[in-house]
């Protein structure tokens, strides 16, 4: 999300004429675009604060602007701490940028037409934000006091950017939200994720569609039909369940409990047979014990995911868990459980690889790098492949011949005649 917002914002200046620079020192605009998921990415944001400050001293007409999950509604009170800086604007929050850019002589024109979603890597695939905020509340997560409530965007909206990225060449669309499957419920006529799906599927040209992060309470079986029925929709999802133990996700306030996640696996697994699955996971979590981390490792065994995000738990400064749960399992136990579930989901990745050996897999091939074609499948797994033709930007299906924890190596499988 914070890929894309930074790119719609340079999109913007690039509209009115500017040009990206290595050197802040040198920038007529600097743009500090910011994170604070972890207390440590705010100490970071803090020192860089500081930097700027002393660039701002030696080039005083340069406007230095922050945004991102550093930008609370108490702007007035960042701009007390801050009086360097010459705007605050909240995530995602391009009008106040755009005012701000009108009452300013020397910024020039910035316009709406220039707002674009963001490209990672290859102009193949783009990241679409569907809906901003959160209303969950997890007890270990500042989002929402940062980001605000769920905020949907219009599907006409995101149609027409979609329509406008398949015209310049984008084939594969990302959805993009805090809580991606609640998308909707803020709009009026019972609208859903499923009906925007629906309408990104009549797209002509383009070949994919997937959306990021999902909430297990808010899975509903609406949307896992869809899934399955809808031929653009990969097979694909991201769905974090942070934690095996009951009590811990009580703790977290997740919403359901590890058993109910158990069920919704196996009722989208009963949709959608060669569903990916990807999950987050957090350890540590204050006073999980040790039986209590062994039924986390219990679901990552059960459900044998694709891919698995793990993350060591430390206070955010703001959370509930900050304020009620002292962080007291030693920062060496927590790196013994991270370690232990890389270590098991390495295992379990190169054996769920090693089963597509021997069969032919659909590639949306994004680019050559040292004499290999490479792209991704449907499932979101990366291949390699040579072949003396020019595969960029086409679907090719590739035979798989050797597989390992994180890419896959085949030739171009053809039709028989």
């Amino acid at each position: 999300m914070n890929k894309a917002e930074s790119q719609t914002i340079a999109n913007l200046f690039d509209g009115a004429g500017y040009r990206a620079i290595r050197s802040p020192g040198n920038a007529d605009i600097i743009v500090l675009n910011t994170c604070v998921v972890r207390q440590s990415a705010e100490d970071k944001i803090n020192g860089e604060l500081g930097l700027l400050h002393e660039v701002k001293r030696n080039h005083p007409q340069a406007h230095l602007l922050v945004t991102g999950c550093f930008v609370d509604a108490d702007t007035a009170a960042l701009k007390k701490r801050y009086p360097h800086v010459d705007l605050f604007f909240g995530p995602g929050d391009t009008e106040t940028l755009l005012q701000w850019a009108t009452e300013k002589d020397d910024i020039g024109c910035l316009s709406r037409d220039d707002l674009a979603a963001y490209r990672e890597g290859s102009p193949l695939h783009a990241y679409v934000p569907i809906i901003q905020g959160c209303n969950n509340f997890c007890s270990y997560c500042i989002v929402p006091y940062r980001r605000g409530r769920e905020r949907s965007r219009q599907i006409p909206d995101i149609v027409r950017e979609v329509e406008s990225l398949v015209g310049s060449g984008t084939r594969d669309v990302t959805l993009l939200g805090q809580n991606v499957n609640s998308y909707g419920h803020d709009l009026d006529s019972g609208i859903s994720l499923v009906h925007l799906l629906e309408e990104l599927n009549e797209i002509d040209g383009l070949s994919r569609i997937r959306f990021l992060t999902n909430h297990p309470k808010d899975m509903e079986d609406r949307l896992i039909e869809a899934m399955s029925r809808l031929n653009k929709v990969c097979e694909h999802v991201s769905l974090p369940f942070q934690a095996g133990d009951d009590d811990i996700l009580k703790a977290m306030r997740r919403g359901y409990t590890g058993g109910q996640y158990l069920r919704l696996v196996e009722k989208i697994r009963a949709s959608i047979p060669d569903i990916a699955l990807a999950t987050d996971v957090i350890v540590g979590f204050p006073g999980e014990t040790a039986q209590q981390f062994d039924r986390t490792m219990d679901i990552l065994k059960t459900v044998r995911f694709d891919t698995v995000h793990v993350a060591i738990y430390s206070p955010r400064q703001g959370t509930l868990a900050a304020k009620e749960y002292p962080d007291i399992v030693p920062a060496d136990e927590k790196k013994a459980r991270l370690v232990a579930i890389e270590k098991l989901q390495e295992e379990v990745v190169s054996a769920i690889n090693a089963r597509l050996v021997g069969t032919a897999v659909e590639v949306l091939v994004e680019g050559n790098k040292k004499g290999k074609w490479y792209g991704r499948t449907r499932t979101d797994k990366l291949v390699f492949f040579r072949d003396a033709a020019d595969w960029q930007g086409k679907t090719v299906m590739v035979k798989v011949t050797r597989a390992g924890a994180w890419s896959l190596q085949g030739d171009v499988s053809l039709p028989e005649n």
